[in-house]
């Protein structure tokens, strides 16, 4: 009845980035390839090729690849494999690993468009609850926008093989040709489905490859990046020999949780969608039921909340007062110079102890410095803008976020891995963990 049923506002993320953001796939693609190049002597792109085999024996992993153009086969030697290659993967395919879990038989359209002329409310991620064609209304960035459709049981693919079959469908919802210019549609069906195991041997799948989820939390590509990031800097010290084989055993307990609960909100959200028109009163009650069952609070959303680690690379007991296992907040800090940045620049790309007001090298034993010294790990003193520096390496807590974090924690010290977890805490033991 063109009635607000429910609006939900993310809460400010607490990492220095905004909690939600609504991409352009494409053009973040084409940044990324851009970002590979600036890796040019250690990053090969090919394409055009089509993964034929993969095999491993006890020092690492084949890949045979043939060119699609020319049919020319070449042939790849690694380490280790991590098989990014989506929900169809080859890899896991050859592997033998199931994917389990199920597929919902209703297929989507969804339509990609450039705007032309603004509409209200053009910039609000919508869902419209509607009996008989449920819509997902979607900004995305640089001027393009989308919207996904259910298709009824009698109808398929035919019946929206054309701009004008598309719309007729949109002009329902008052979109016309001076509102946008329709440029790509394309039909999927929502799956949810997770790998048996995401690791054989060498071989690791990540995103889709290990599970899929429904798009209705947005979440599916950012899933994807975490689990890649997880493995890489892991892969990174372990080639190095600064840690041992058996840290990639943590890939999976540390992100199938996340993967997890993600995919739980995606698929409750999914059903506020779809669900049959009911008076409001009994649509919210619903709403807060399938929010309570998740353990969430509502407002605010989850969407903005920062994924824990609740097993794996890490020392000491997990919980609500424990940091252990959690992402530290990130501020705009000032090193000693009084260069003004986010704590992400000052800390690099690798493990880091930070302590309140005293450099955290100083709460160490001599075993638990060798053990940080081995993985080159920083000593960062977190100071307030009211004291003085001490030591170039001090970084100063201007709006004192940080170390009201750690206080709140009940923590002077802790020890951060590259992903900003906080991989060990004083209290329950400051030693790389592992060891």
């Amino acid at each position: 009845a063109g009635k607000e049923l429910m609006r939900v506002v993310l809460q400010d993320s607490t990492l220095g980035q905004p909690p939600s953001s609504m991409i352009y796939q494409p053009v973040m693609e084409g940044l990324l390839r851009q970002g590979a190049e600036r890796f040019a002597d250690r990053v090969s792109v090919r394409y055009g090729q089509e993964v034929s085999s993969v095999t491993q024996d006890a020092d690492g992993v084949s890949v045979t690849s043939q060119d699609i153009t020319s049919g020319a086969i070449s042939s790849i030697r690694a380490r280790y494999l991590l098989a990014c290659d989506g929900g169809g993967s080859t890899v896991r395919s050859q592997l033998g690993i199931r994917l389990l879990g199920s597929t919902v038989d209703t297929k989507w359209v969804v339509i990609d468009a450039r705007v032309k002329r603004w509409w209200p409310e053009r910039h609000l991620l919508t869902f419209w609850s509607d009996r008989k064609r449920p819509v997902v209304d979607i900004p995305l960035a640089q001027g393009n926008h989308r919207w996904e459709f259910p298709l009824d049981p009698d109808e398929s693919e035919v019946d929206f093989a054309t701009h004008e079959q598309l719309w007729r469908r949109l002009s329902t919802m008052g979109i016309t040709p001076e509102h946008v210019d329709l440029h790509q549609h394309a039909f999927y069906k929502h799956h949810v489905r997770n790998a048996e195991r995401w690791r054989s041997g060498r071989m690791f799948l990540v995103g889709d490859a290990a599970h899929l989820m429904p798009p209705w939390a947005g979440s599916g590509m950012q899933s994807g990046i975490r689990d890649a990031f997880n493995l890489s800097w892991k892969l990174r010290e372990v080639l190095a020999g600064r840690l041992p084989e058996s840290l990639l055993d943590s890939d999976e307990p540390e992100r199938a949780p996340n993967v997890a609960l993600t995919t739980r909100m995606s698929e409750q959200m999914g059903r506020v969608i779809r669900m049959q028109m009911r008076p409001p009163e009994k649509l919210q009650a619903l709403i807060g039921m399938i929010f309570f069952k998740l353990g969430m609070k509502l407002p605010p959303s989850p969407l903005g909340v920062p994924p824990h680690v609740e097993s794996g690379w890490i020392r000491g007991p997990v919980g609500k007062t424990s940091p252990v296992g959690r992402m530290i907040p990130q501020p705009k800090i000032a090193n000693a110079t009084g260069r003004h940045m986010w704590l992400d620049e000052a800390l690099g790309s690798g493990f880091a102890l930070l302590a309140d007001g005293v450099d955290p090298a100083s709460l160490l034993t001599s075993a638990e410095r060798t053990g940080w010294d081995r993985l080159n790990a920083r000593y960062v003193a977190v100071r307030s803008g009211f004291d003085a520096a001490q030591a170039d390496s001090d970084l100063f807590d201007l709006d004192g976020s940080l170390v009201a974090w750690m206080r709140k924690h009940r923590t002077r010290a802790i020890a951060l891995r590259p992903d900003r977890f906080v991989a060990a805490a004083q209290g329950s033991g400051l030693a790389v963990p592992g060891t």
